[in-house]
């Protein structure tokens, strides 16, 4: 097997499933290789993980783009999660040892394409920013599709690619570059919307939190739960367990019950790796533990 390069797309629309399937279906008939399609009503959100060799990952990055831009009109889109795109969010991420220089390289010609073909204003962000004050996703995001309408033209909203003027159904794109992250969210037994806030706020890291986390609390009225909604930048620094157990005493002590969690899409091997390390008090686990890994090894 070649080198692959992982892509993990974010699009608006988490409700229609005829209209997920068809996103779905058109980067795989371009050739990549699906490997999970989440997708969340209350967010309104799906997210696709695909790999395949470097080579095709624009191509079908740009099917599920194009999909995306003739099916979701965010004139008409509601949902708790922040987005200023159809094709919201567009990270390369490396795969094994694939060097993150190819996926800073993938992510501009898919920028520049996404401008070229669908007139989808870009910017870039993670490794792939071309300003440091866009590294961080949330302030490439602020405000969400409708504020970067009203603001575009502004010196510090200018795209990094295309003119700025965003596309008036699919709004505008983030397209970057990162190590593998995780998604993931605590659902907790209350309707009241500022406890989730409250401890998203304890948590994450710009507001003095856990390191290398990013959380948000939404409002799943339909469930009658509300959610912490994390992104964990480097679970080698902060993995699930440990953000879970702090989700959980915070709850604790605001008298609340955790319903339940999800991980969204996939997470790396390692990653489990380092969550059991914790959970299981086991200082020397070892990858050579996991009986998948010890298969793969003989064949």
């Amino acid at each position: 097997m070649g080198q692959l390069v992982e892509c993990v797309p974010n699009f608006s629309e988490g409700r229609r499933r005829d209209v997920i399937g068809r996103i779905a279906e058109a980067i795989r008939a371009a050739g990549a290789r699906l490997i999970d399609v989440q997708a969340d009503a209350a967010h309104n959100r799906m997210v696709v993980t695909f790999v395949c060799p470097p080579d095709q990952a624009v191509e079908a990055a740009m099917a599920g783009a194009r999909s995306a831009t003739d099916l979701i009109d965010l004139r008409r889109h509601q949902g708790e999660h922040p987005r200023m795109g159809a094709t919201d969010v567009v990270p390369f991420v490396p795969f094994a040892d694939l060097p993150m220089a190819v996926c800073i390289q993938l992510a501009r010609t898919f920028g520049a394409r996404l401008w070229k073909e669908l007139r989808i204003p870009v910017y870039y962000y993670g490794e792939a920013a071309t300003r440091p004050e866009r590294r961080e996703l949330e302030k490439v995001r602020r405000g969400g599709f409708e504020d970067l309408a009203a603001h575009v033209n502004d010196g510090d909203r200018l795209p990094d690619e295309g003119l700025p003027v965003i596309h008036p159904s699919g709004g505008a794109t983030a397209v970057g570059a990162r190590i593998p992250l995780i998604a993931y969210n605590v659902n907790l037994k209350t309707t009241d919307l500022s406890v989730a806030k409250e401890i998203a706020r304890t948590i994450r890291t710009s507001s003095g939190g856990l390191p290398n986390v990013k959380a948000l609390g939404f409002n799943l009225s339909e469930r009658g739960l509300v959610q912490v909604s994390m992104n964990l930048t480097d679970y080698r620094v902060t993995n699930i367990w440990k953000v879970f157990s702090v989700i959980r005493e915070e709850a604790d002590r605001r008298g609340v019950e955790v319903e339940e969690s999800e991980i969204v899409g996939t997470i790396p091997l390692d990653a489990a790796t380092r969550t059991i390390c914790d959970a299981v008090l086991e200082p020397a686990f070892k990858m050579d533990q996991i009986l998948e890994k010890r298969v793969w090894a003989a064949e």
